[in-house]
């Protein structure tokens, strides 16, 4: 809470600033970056129709109805709208063109709203409202208002924006401290303080930066916070976003970022944000915490940042270029990778007609972030192995308010009457055995799933190919004395479904169905295959619940919706002992293909229990391996392939050759893996030796892994 006495002061020290300011500015280049903020804060278009309300609607002490003032609580704060309407009302009084520019009646409408804010001088319950949210809105004022605003009403705003500082609380390394550093940056150019500009500027460059504690990640994941949660779509896109702001701001001044430093966000902002949304486009929900209770989460990104990084410098800008397209649907999808976030535990898989991720977590994270705000208050299994899929960007589009939140696509979750308390939603991951293999294009993910919230544990792993992936459970056993059931999807629902039951194609009716002797389910063009005929819960038909069911902010909206919904699990029953699964997704299906049994035939399951999972897919000559102790297993055609530790393998084989070998090792600890393969390779690269033993009539092959923070990272190597 700021006192009133500091607040006076501040305004006697504004006023003798405000005194000060020169009339013309001496530095040529901050007129050009002040102009440019200017212009881009004018550019929107003017609502005539909420201009004219807001005129006729204000109060004689220049309030709004509709607004609660005196709830200042974290989980309201609606004067946050009294801004907004002032920045908008500022925009029509001064943007050329506008039928209120010079408005008399617009004038005065401002005075008295501005005055009333000054006078009442609202501190939020939330930091964040009084560091970044209000003082970032006052800079907007001022800069669009500038001359057109008194002594006084200047000298009473400069000390709330400049609530945005770097000794603020909230300026803490990580994504809130580039924003505050960006509005201090913009109060600075107001007051036409090159010195201070020049400060903040180096500030915003140097926080473009790896760390080991909250910030961008080496590799290239965000954690805003020490719990190590994967903040990339929310603090981290913030954090990007407003560098690259600045960078296409001061381009082409003196104030330009040092190329290396343009380099490093463009690397982040490719190879992180970008490969955790579907297409570049689209943010995956597996990424997302407590705003996935936001309405419009998951809208699709617009083309700012990276057509603001294009201007900043020619890095890497034909893919920029085609990021921007993918977003104006101008060019055709053709993206393919995979991406692990090692020190993150997400992995995500990206090919031209879909998009899936699986998110985790082990002794060395937590699982999800804290309801702050009373936000995202059924999020405590959102990480258990979540696995969502997306083939247009739209599956989960708005369906968490309807959202059963102990059926998480991927899961693996006891169905308890009702969930824990809030307080209880983020909890430390008990096992160290998470991570994944990867070369770039293909990879597993694997989780030795142990529930913090429930007395249930499973081997968890995920197979990614080209045009399918397995998922593979295994030692599922429960202490609790309730249903525990894994799900393979829930999302909205589109047409119909159909399942192959037995020999016959059936379309299933709405409502809730418990269907035996399974062979598959299509649903929206994604398949679920099971190399076994199972019995299988469904449900197609409607679901009702609210916003405000997981989001207590006071806008949050209170009324129910209903909304279409397609689920699809498997009931492992009460208190399961050794339990498992195995089912195969096509996320762009063919029915035809299913009905001839060839959507699968690549597809070989070669182990699931507790001690290996492996899946080899014959068309791609690749075979994916999670040891969880040390073993040895046919992966192909007679090779075969022994670790002396648990760990992850893949290798790629032309019939009897093996081609290359990807290592992992999910639990970070190993300098060194070591395998044997019967098949002669006597090499040596700069991370590995193989050599061939005579007597064991195999070849023993030792990679070096990297360590500390890129422990857990692949390794590949050509053969």
């Amino acid at each position: 809470m700021v006192s009133r006495y500091a607040t006076r002061c501040a305004v006697i020290s504004g006023i003798m600033l405000f005194m000060a300011l020169k009339p013309v500015i001496a530095n040529p280049d901050l007129e050009i970056i002040r102009q440019k903020i200017i212009n881009g804060l004018l550019a929107p278009d003017v609502n005539e129709q909420k201009v004219k309300s807001l005129m006729s609607s204000i109060r004689s002490d220049g309030s709004w109805p509709g607004i609660n003032y005196e709830d200042l609580s974290r989980t309201g704060f609606q004067n946050g709208q009294h801004l907004y309407n002032l920045v908008e009302l500022s925009r029509a009084y001064k943007k050329k063109g506008s039928a209120f520019r010079g408005n008399k009646r617009l004038r005065q409408t401002i005075n008295s709203s501005l005055g009333y804010w000054l006078e009442k001088d609202f501190i939020c319950d939330n930091w964040w409202w009084n560091q970044i949210g209000t003082p970032d809105q006052f800079v907007k004022i001022l800069l669009i208002m500038d001359k057109d605003l008194s002594p006084e009403q200047v000298a009473k705003s400069l000390p709330i924006a400049g609530r945005a500082n770097l000794n603020a609380s909230g300026a803490r390394p990580s994504g809130d401290r580039i924003k505050i550093a960006g509005i201090l940056a913009k109060n600075s150019l107001f007051r036409r303080d090159a010195v201070l500009f020049d400060e903040t500027i180096k500030v915003i460059a140097g926080e473009i930066k790896f760390s080991t504690g909250p910030g961008m990640q080496y590799d290239y994941g965000f954690h805003h916070r020490t719990d190590k949660v994967t903040s990339i779509l929310s603090y981290g896109t913030g954090y990007a976003d407003a560098f690259a702001e600045w960078a296409a701001l001061v381009a082409g001044t003196k104030y330009s970022f040092p190329e290396e430093k343009l380099d490093q966000l463009i690397d982040y902002y490719l190879d992180g944000i970008c490969q955790s949304m579907a297409y570049g486009k689209y943010p995956d929900p597996g990424a997302s915490n407590r705003d996935i209770s936001r309405a419009g989460h998951l809208e699709a990104r617009g083309t700012a940042t990276p057509e603001r990084l294009m201007k900043a410098t020619s890095y890497r800008k034909e893919e920029l270029d085609k990021i921007v397209k993918i977003r104006k649907d101008e060019i055709k999808l053709d993206l393919s990778s995979t991406k692990f976030f090692w020190l993150s535990e997400y992995f995500t898989h990206q090919r031209p007609g879909y998009f899936v991720s699986v998110r985790m977590f082990s002794s060395r994270n937590h699982n999800m972030e804290m309801p702050y705000n009373s936000e995202g208050l059924m999020n405590h299994h959102y990480a258990d192995g979540s696995n969502f899929i997306s083939r247009t960007g739209e599956e989960y589009y708005d369906i968490f308010p309807v959202f059963d939140w102990q059926k998480i696509p991927g899961t693996t979750i006891v169905q308890k009457p009702s969930l824990p308390p809030e307080s209880e939603i983020q909890k430390k991951g008990l096992t160290e055995f998470v991570g994944a293999v990867t070369d770039g294009h293909t990879g597993a993910a694997v989780f030795d799933f142990s529930g913090p919230h429930d007395p249930l544990t499973a081997k968890k792993s995920w197979f990614f190919f080209e045009d399918e992936y397995v998922c593979l459970g295994a030692g599922i056993n429960s202490a609790a004395d309730l249903p525990v059931v894994t799900t393979l999807n829930q999302c909205l629902l589109k047409g119909d479904v159909v399942a192959m039951i037995g020999n016959e194609r059936s379309v299933i009716d709405s409502g809730d169905h418990k269907l035996k002797n399974v062979k598959w389910v299509l649903h929206d063009k994604i398949a679920y295959i099971f190399p076994e005929p199972v019995s299988v819960s469904l449900s197609n038909q409607s679901a009702t619940g609210s916003w405000y069911r997981i989001n207590k902010q006071s806008d949050s909206p209170k009324k129910e919706i209903t909304l279409d919904v397609f689920k699809l699990w498997l009931n492992h029953g009460n208190r399961p002992s050794n339990g498992e699964y195995s089912y195969i997704v096509v996320p762009v299906a063919d029915e035809k293909k299913m009905i001839e049994n060839s959507a699968d035939r690549n597809i070989e399951i070669i182990s699931n229990n507790t001690n290996i999972q492996a899946v080899r897919n014959t068309g791609l000559g690749q075979t994916q391996m999670v040891f969880y102790r040390a073993g040895e297993i046919i992966a192909a055609q007679d090779i075969r392939i022994g670790i002396e530790s648990p760990g992850l393998v893949m290798v790629k084989t032309d019939g009897k050759d093996i081609r290359s070998i990807s290592v992992a090792d999910p639990s970070g600890r190993l300098r060194k893996i070591h395998i044997t393969v019967n098949a002669r390779i006597e090499k040596k690269g700069e991370n590995f030796k193989a050599i061939w033993d005579d007597s064991k009539q195999v070849s023993e092959i030792a990679v070096d892994l990297p360590l500390d923070v890129y422990a857990g990272k692949s390794v590949s190597i050509d053969l």
